[in-house]
């Protein structure tokens, strides 16, 4: 009876993994493709250091999860996108938002909870939505954003046009209850969603060795029979190329795939996350390696397609960029008190 469960085991993997696409080659980028990467990327690491300060300065309250090191997943991913495509991820969404051309200064006045902010100043850094930018949150319960990105699927399936659900979500979420429940629906109805991974290898502090028996996490869909890819997450051409390969296999009708993007985060789980559950010549040994922006630098370098002070250039329309965002987030007003009985029912 064993020996009948182990083959049926194995025939429903071997056909949930037949004509399962293969871990693409890294694109081969242009210099425009790399110029824009490097912005992009760059932009999200100042960013995310200018909020580090302001929290600890006071300026922003409550939670605060960096995306410090992780830059390459959102902005590889960006690049493979048309118009209309959905973006929906976890409570580590700064630089999401970014990606997906939200301003900086709505951005970093959610986080100091000002009028201006992008939810009006009441959502804070795990809560900021733009239906027009198409990106429907942060959400702050683990796991919770899983369900509603397959939802924007079954939106897109349901209206017959062609974009997909870029749903994100971590190793530690990837073992709740609801993604195995969005994956058989999705699966079910082959809804046109990519469920991307980040596995930035400790969750909210405990190793994936520790906490996850099934370590490799593009399989874990393989009895849904949904396919998967690793995808090396610190390299943003191999996030592009991934990223392309997703987005074909849902836009042709094939239903959804996990990108598992091997990342890594270079800051604790939180503001409040001391990471005394790693040591710091791992972390540095990641950040001389395989950061994402060191990367691009290089080869901008080594094509002689910039120049040391073009670099610094646009670092320093990044850095300004930054700095305005501050500001603006700093004395901009707090909300008006009746905006706390806005926004708390939709009339239909």
């Amino acid at each position: 009876m064993a020996s009948a469960a182990r083959k049926s085991s194995a025939k429903a993997k071997s056909e949930a993994t037949a004509g399962t696409p293969k871990t693409p080659k890294p694109a081969e980028f242009s210099k425009e493709q790399e110029l824009r990467a490097y912005r992009d990327m760059l932009l999200i690491r100042r960013f995310e250091e200018k909020a580090g300060q302001l929290y600890g300065m006071g300026f922003i309250g409550g939670f605060c999860h960096l995306y410090i090191g992780q830059e390459a997943v959102v902005t590889g991913l960006k690049m493979s996108l048309i118009e209309g495509d959905q973006m929906i991820t976890a409570y580590r969404d700064h630089g999401h938002m970014l990606a997906m051309d939200m301003s900086p200064r709505g951005v970093m006045a959610e986080l100091t909870g000002r009028r201006g902010g992008l939810s009006k100043g009441k959502g804070g850094s795990m809560h900021m939505f733009s239906k027009e930018k198409n990106f429907y949150g942060g959400h702050g319960i683990v796991g919770a954003q899983v369900s509603l990105g397959t939802g924007l699927a079954f939106a897109n399936k349901y209206r017959g046009n062609q974009n997909v659900s870029l749903t994100f979500f971590g190793d530690g979420a990837a073992n709740q209850g609801q993604v195995y429940e969005s994956f058989n629906m999705a699966s079910l109805w082959k809804l046109p969603v990519i469920y991307v991974i980040e596995n930035n290898r400790y969750a909210m502090g405990t190793s994936v060795q520790r906490s996850s028996a099934e370590t490799d996490f593009s399989q874990r869909g393989v009895s849904f029979r949904i396919p998967g890819i690793q995808v090396d997450g610190m390299d943003v051409r191999a996030v592009k190329a991934a990223g392309d390969l997703a987005t074909d296999w849902c836009r042709s009708g094939k239903g959804p795939i996990i990108l598992e993007m091997q990342t890594y985060r270079y800051r604790g789980h939180s503001m409040s996350d001391p990471a005394k559950y790693r040591s710091k010549d791992e972390v540095q040994k990641m950040r001389s390696e395989h950061d994402p922006i060191e990367q691009v630098k290089a080869r901008l370098a080594e094509k002689k397609w910039a120049s040391e002070d073009e670099l610094k250039a646009i670092d320093k329309d990044v850095r300004d960029i930054v700095a305005d965002s501050a500001e603006f987030a700093q004395s901009d007003p707090e909300p008006d008190a009746s905006e706390l009985y806005t926004d708390i029912y939709v009339e239909s």
